[in-house]
Parts: structure tokens; C-alpha cells; sequence
């Protein structure tokens, strides 16, 4: 009887309830500009002034099929990522190039088949599949940056506990919450730097840009391409629910939680701003995070976005036999096919 549990139920009802009313009274077309607002105003403050990228190159390897390089650029001041980029052999021309987010886990590497040390991994692939090397070998530039709090971008505190378990997200999110910052926000506008830094390549075509996440990857993928229009592709794997089904039902990292969103929208109007533009969703149909009764829930949400946006033919879905993990069986080559179009 003590439980804060029906006050938090309450909540979300009181929410979705002003919400239905207004999605009653307006077609998502006319709301759309409001929830792009509010989505902004829930990542906070974001880093300020305009920075040259300066970018370096760290290392580069040939592969039979693809070259890796290991490049570095400023994102704001003091902060630089580290990114490896995926070329494919023999470009006769410029290419499409998709941003690829990893999700928890040792890093950028787990993508790019390389072990937490940077040696090739030769066992099977992790539940990230190294889908990285996947999309490469269909003829796309890949980037696979270093999300902030992972890898080698931990907080000197946890450098020297184990990458595969250990991250930085709790303690970054709540110190940067003291300056009016969520670590989201931040993720999400080093995205937008990672595109830019893409795009200032000579190989990267800059009209066939797409993007690829997993698990958390997929929330930087879904919000970069919610308020970057020069993304024209997306898929999201192991991340596409509502918030009741998923973030509210259980603990994630605190780096999912954004402040005040929830008045406005739901999870699956923040994916919907990237309607009318390309949009795949995969998840495991056993994926106990995001469980597939809350992501079916999720895609009707988006097929009414998409079908008031004239666009429901852009708008396609994979429920795999599967856990948390990613598939790729379906979505490497739908997104190839989209950036070929």
C-alpha cells in the first residue's frame, strides 16, 4: 500500500489521455513542428559555438574487401571522438554512407568485427552482429563512431574496469543534468557532427545518407534522424516501442530518460518526425526489453504517422525470431536498396 507504483500509473495515464485528445483534435501533420520543439527542449541545453572539425587520420588497414580507417574530430570544444570508417575497394564514384550506433557494450570495435583491444575478432559475432562489415560489403560507406561514455570514451574512472561491462552513462547523465544537459541531448548532437564530418569526404555521396542503431544506437539513430533532414534512410533494431511498453516496465540506462517528453509524446511520435522519409524497424519477437506486444503497439502509432504523411509505402518492419540482438536478415539490404534509389 506504500508502492509509488499507482502514482507513476496515474501519470502516464493523465499524459496519454491529454495527448489522445490532442491527436483527436489535429492530423499529425500539424503537430509535428510542436513535438519537434518539445523534443528539443527535452535533450537541454546542447554544446554552444561552432567548432572546426580538424580531422585526423589515426590508422589505416586494408581488408580483402574494404579499407578501416581510424580517424578523430572535434565535436565541441574538448571533446573529439575517435570513429572507424568502412570504404569499399574500387569506388568508381560517390557512394551512399550510412552512420552506424553501436549500443552497449565495449564500443565502436563490437561493429567494426575488432575485439575491445582493436584485434580482429574470428569468433561468431556478438549480439551486434558486426553489422558494420555487413553493410560495407553491400557497397556503402560506413562510419562507426565512439559513443560518448563507451570504449575509449569512459570517464578516466572507468577506464580500467572491463569495456564489455562497465560504461560511463549513470555518471555522466547526472552530472551533465546539473548544467541543464542530458547525456542524450549530447549524443544526439555529436551524431549531427559525425554527419558532418561524413559529409565533408569526397567519396560520400551527400544525398544518399542513411543511418543504422542498436538497442541504444537505435535512440541516437531515431532522434539525429528526427531532427536532421539530411538523413534519408533509417533502421532501428531492438529499440522501436512505447514508453509504458518498455522504459517505464523495467530499468534501462538512465541515458534513455528525457525530462518533460512525455507530456508531448510518446516514443513513437518522437520516430515519427522521421516520417515521410525511409524508416525500418526490426526487434526480436523474444526481446524481453522491448517487448514485442509494446513494439506491435509502437508500429500501428507509426503506421498512422506515416499513413497521414502519404508515405506508409516508406515505412517497413521485421519481427525476427529473436532476442535482444540484431538481425540484419531483411534491413542490410532494404537500406542498401533505399540509398541506391
Amino acid at each position: 500500500m506504500w508502492s509509488p507504483d499507482e502514482y507513476l500509473k496515474q501519470l502516464y495515464d493523465s499524459k496519454e489521455q491529454m495527448r489522445v485528445q490532442m491527436l483527436g483534435q489535429q492530423h499529425w501533420r500539424e503537430r509535428k513542428g510542436e513535438v519537434r520543439t518539445k523534443l528539443l527542449k527535452a535533450l537541454g541545453s546542447l554544446p554552444s559555438g561552432s567548432v572546426s572539425l580538424n580531422p585526423v587520420l589515426l590508422e589505416r588497414t586494408e581488408r580483402e574487401e574494404y579499407v578501416v580507417e581510424r580517424v578523430a574530430f572535434a565535436t565541441a570544444e574538448h571533446l573529439r571522438i575517435p570513429a572507424y570508417v568502412l570504404i569499399p575497394k574500387q569506388l568508381e564514384e560517390r557512394a551512399p554512407a550510412v552512420l552506424a550506433w553501436h549500443g552497449h557494450g565495449y564500443g565502436s570495435r563490437e561493429i567494426v568485427g575488432l575485439q575491445p583491444d582493436g584485434t580482429v575478432d574470428e569468433g561468431e559475432p556478438g549480439i551486434h552482429q558486426h553489422f558494420a562489415v555487413q553493410l560495407v560489403r553491400r557497397g556503402m560507406i560506413v562510419i562507426a563512431p565512439e559513443i560518448i561514455g563507451f570504449g575509449d570514451r569512459r570517464l578516466l574512472a572507468d577506464r580500467m574496469k572491463d569495456p564489455k561491462k562497465a560504461s560511463s552513462c549513470f555518471a555522466l547523465s547526472s552530472r551533465l543534468l546539473l548544467y541543464g544537459q542530458t547525456l542524450a541531448g549530447l549524443r544526439v548532437y555529436e551524431a549531427m557532427r559525425a554527419l558532418d564530418y561524413l559529409l565533408s569526404r569526397a567519396e560520400v555521396d551527400p544525398g544518399r545518407i542513411g543511418c543504422m542503431g542498436f538497442s541504444g544506437g537505435g535512440m541516437i539513430a531515431a532522434l539525429s534522424a528526427a531532427l536532421d533532414d539530411r538523413i534519408q534512410a533509417v533502421v532501428l533494431s531492438a529499440f522501436t516501442s512505447t514508453f509504458r511498453g518498455s522504459l517505464l516496465a523495467m530499468n534501462h540506462c538512465i541515458d534513455n530518460y528525457l525530462p518533460t517528453v512525455l507530456a508531448y509524446a510518446d516514443l513513437p511520435e518522437l520516430i515519427g518526425l522521421i516520417s515521410p522519409r525511409s524508416l525500418f524497424i526490426e526487434s526480436g519477437i523474444e526481446d524481453t526489453l522491448f517487448p514485442l506486444a509494446s513494439v506491435q503497439e509502437a508500429l500501428t502509432a507509426l503506421e498512422r504517422i506515416y499513413q497521414d504523411e502519404d508515405a506508409l509505402e516508406r515505412l517497413q518492419a521485421d519481427l525476427f525470431p529473436g532476442k535482444h540482438q540484431l538481425s540484419g536478415r531483411k534491413s542490410y539490404d532494404w537500406l542498401a536498396q533505399r540509398l541506391r534509389a
